[in-house]
C-alpha cells in the first residue's frame, strides 16, 4: 500500500475538483445543444435565469436595475454560472468518498433547470424539460469516469507505492495520465460541443437578421409632424431630442432576447367583446394605414433624475383602429372589457386599461423606429406602446397575443410582483448639466436638462438654488404633446458648494412634489437636485 501525504491528498483533492468542474462544462454544453433542437429559451442557464427573474422580489430587481442598468442580466448569468461551478466542485470533491452518490448529485443540477424550463410563462411543452436532463445525465457520466481515474494511485512521485498501480505495456506505471489524458479530450469534446451550439444558434440568429434587414418600411398615411426648430436648447450635455436607437434604454426581463423571423410572426388578438378575434401577420400590419409619431417612453423604475427615459420617431398600426376591427368596444361604450392584456414570445404579460388605449391617444403597434424596422433588443418585429402609460403596463415587446380581459380576472406580470395596475406617468423633470460634483467656475453656468408629462405636456420649469427663491427656466419650443421638453436657466454662479433643484408644471397645472417616494408600486416621485462645488 502506498504511504497518503499531504501532497498526495492534495492533488487527488484537485484533481476531483477538477473533475466535477470538467463535468460540469460537459453538462451545461450538451444540454445548450440539444436545446438548439428543442427551444434555444430552454437551456438550462436561460430558463434557470427567467425563474430567477420570476421569483425575485420587486424591490431587489429594482436594486438590480439602479446598480448594473442593462448590465443586471450579465451580471445574474455571470452569477448562475459561478453557482454552476460551484456545485460542480462540490459534487467532485464529493466524489472523493461517494462517486456513485456525486453522480446521483450531478442529476439534481438536470432537475433544476428541467423545473426551470417548464415553469417558464412562455414553455408550451414538456420537451423543454430535455436540454437539462440530457446534459445532467452526460455530467454524472463524465463525472464518475473521470473521478474514478482520479482516485487511481498516484505516480512514483506523487508519494504511492507501486502495488496495484496501471501499468502501460511495457509494465512502467502509467500515474495520473490517463486522468490527465481523459479530463482534456472530455474538455476538448465539450469545447467542440460548446462550439456547435453557438454556431446553430448564429444560423438561426442569422436568419432572423436576414428577415429584418429584407423589411422595407412604408411610407406612413399619416407622418409625425415636423419638429420645431427650437426643440432643443443647444446646451452641450442635455439628452438629444430624438434618443439614437443604440442609446435608447432598455429595461426587460428577457435573458436572451428573442431574434424572431417577420416571416413566421403571427398575432391573435381575442377575448371579452371580441366580435371579430384576428390572426393577422407582420406583412398585413405593412400594409395598413400606418401613422408616425415622436413618443417619449419612460420605465417605472427610472428613479428621480435617472437615465431610463428616451424618445423616438415611432411608425406603427393605430391599435384603437385593429381592437375596433375586431369588434372591441372601451368600458364607456357597454364593453365588457376593461383589460388589454398583451403577451410577449417571452412569457411576459403587461395589461393595460382599454379605455386609455382607446381614447384617441396615438397607442400603436409599432414596426419602426427611428427611420428603422425596430432592433431586436427594442421588439423586433412588433411591439406595442401606449403615450402616457408607464412601460410595464403598455410597451410590450416581441408581441404575439392580444386578450381582452378584466382587471378582476387577471394579474398581470408585474401587477402579482405588487406593482400598481395602473401607472400613467407621473410628471418629472431632471438636471442634466451640471452633473453631480461638477466643478464649474463661478460666472454664468448654464443649468439645462429634460422635463416630461406625457399626453399632458410641460408648461414651467423652474429652477433654485439651494433654498433661494424659484427662478422660471427657458422652455425649449414645444414638440408632440406626448414628448419631453428641454429647458436651460442661465445662473450667476458664485464660489462655494450649491444645490441645485428642478421642478416642473404639466399642462394640467400639477406641479411636482417635493415628497420622494420609491418607484414601487406607480413610480417614483419628487424632485432632481444635484450638488455642484463653484470655484
Amino acid at each position: 500500500m502506498g504511504v497518503r501525504t499531504p501532497r498526495t491528498t492534495a492533488v487527488k483533492g484537485a484533481s476531483a475538483a477538477l473533475s466535477g468542474l470538467v463535468a460540469g462544462y460537459a453538462a451545461l454544453t450538451v444540454a445548450e445543444v440539444v436545446a438548439v433542437a428543442v427551444r434555444p429559451e430552454a437551456g438550462p442557464v436561460t430558463a434557470v435565469g427567467g425563474a430567477v427573474i420570476d421569483r425575485t422580489p420587486s424591490a431587489v430587481k429594482d436594486w438590480a436595475i439602479r446598480q448594473f442598468g442593462t448590465d443586471d442580466k450579465l451580471v445574474l448569468r455571470l452569477g448562475i454560472l459561478t453557482a454552476l461551478a460551484a456545485f460542480a466542485v462540490a459534487m467532485g470533491l464529493l466524489a472523493l468518498r461517494h462517486r456513485r452518490v456525486a453522480a446521483a448529485g450531478t442529476l439534481v443540477f438536470g432537475v433544476i433547470g428541467a423545473v426551470a424550463a417548464t415553469g417558464r410563462p412562455d414553455s408550451t411543452s414538456t420537451l423543454d424539460a430535455v436540454p437539462s436532463l440530457v446534459g445532467a445525465l452526460a455530467g454524472a457520466a463524465v463525472l464518475f469516469c473521470l473521478s474514478g481515474l482520479a482516485l487511481s494511485p498516484a505516480a512514483p512521485n506523487d508519494g504511492g507505492g507501486d502495488a496495484g498501480r496501471a501499468t502501460d505495456g511495457s509494465g512502467r506505471p502509467m500515474g495520473r495520465r490517463p486522468f490527465i489524458l481523459a479530463t482534456a479530450g472530455v474538455a476538448a469534446a465539450s469545447t467542440g460541443v460548446g462550439l456547435l451550439s453557438r454556431h446553430l444558434n448564429a444560423t438561426a440568429a442569422a436568419r432572423a437578421a436576414a428577415s429584418r434587414s429584407a423589411v422595407r418600411l412604408p411610407a406612413p398615411a399619416s407622418s409625425a409632424p415636423q419638429l420645431p426648430r427650437g426643440v432643443q436648447v443647444g446646451v452641450p450635455g442635455v439628452a438629444p431630442f430624438t434618443t439614437p436607437n443604440r442609446d435608447f434604454y432598455r429595461v426587460d426581463t428577457a435573458l436572451a432576447v428573442p431574434r424572431l423571423d417577420a416571416d413566421r410572426w403571427r398575432l391573435r388578438v381575442h377575448g371579452k367583446g371580441v366580435g371579430s378575434p384576428l390572426d393577422v401577420g407582420f406583412a398585413d400590419l405593412l400594409g395598413r394605414d400606418l401613422i408616425e409619431r415622436d413618443i417619449t417612453m419612460t420605465c417605472v423604475s427610472n428613479e428621480v433624475g435617472g437615465p431610463y427615459v428616451g424618445s423616438a420617431r415611432w411608425l406603427g398600426v393605430p391599435l384603437r383602429k385593429l381592437l375596433e376591427e375586431a369588434g372591441v368596444r372601451p368600458p364607456s361604450q357597454g364593453g365588457p372589457a376593461d383589460q388589454l392584456v398583451a403577451r410577449s414570445v417571452d412569457g411576459m404579460t403587461l395589461g393595460s386599461p382599454v379605455e386609455t388605449v382607446m381614447d384617441g391617444r396615438d397607442a400603436m403597434l409599432a414596426v419602426g423606429m427611428n427611420g428603422e424596422p425596430l432592433p431586436f433588443e427594442h421588439g423586433f418585429p412588433v411591439r406595442m406602446l401606449v403615450p402616457g402609460l408607464y412601460g410595464y403596463v403598455s410597451a410590450c415587446k416581441w408581441l404575439q397575443d392580444l386578450e381582452l380581459t378584466t382587471f378582476d380576472e387577471y394579474d398581470a406580470y408585474w401587477v402579482k410582483r405588487d406593482w400598481a395596475r395602473e401607472a400613467p406617468v407621473k410628471t418629472q423633470s431632471r438636471i442634466d448639466t451640471p452633473k453631480p460634483f461638477a466643478r464649474p467656475r463661478s460666472g454664468t453656468v448654464v443649468v439645462a436638462g429634460v422635463a416630461w408629462a406625457q399626453h399632458k405636456g410641460i408648461d414651467r420649469v423652474e429652477v433654485r438654488v439651494d433654498d433661494g427663491p424659484w427662478r422660471d427656466a427657458r422652455l425649449a419650443d414645444e414638440g408632440p404633446l406626448d414628448t419631453w421638453r428641454q429647458w436651460s436657466w442661465e445662473w450667476p454662479a458664485t464660489p462655494g458648494s450649491h444645490t441645485l433643484q428642478v421642478r416642473a408644471t404639466d399642462g394640467t397645472g400639477y406641479t411636482q412634489t417635493d415628497k420622494r417616494t420609491r418607484t414601487i408600486p406607480d413610480g417614483a416621485s419628487g424632485r432632481h437636485a444635484v450638488v455642484v462645488n463653484v470655484t
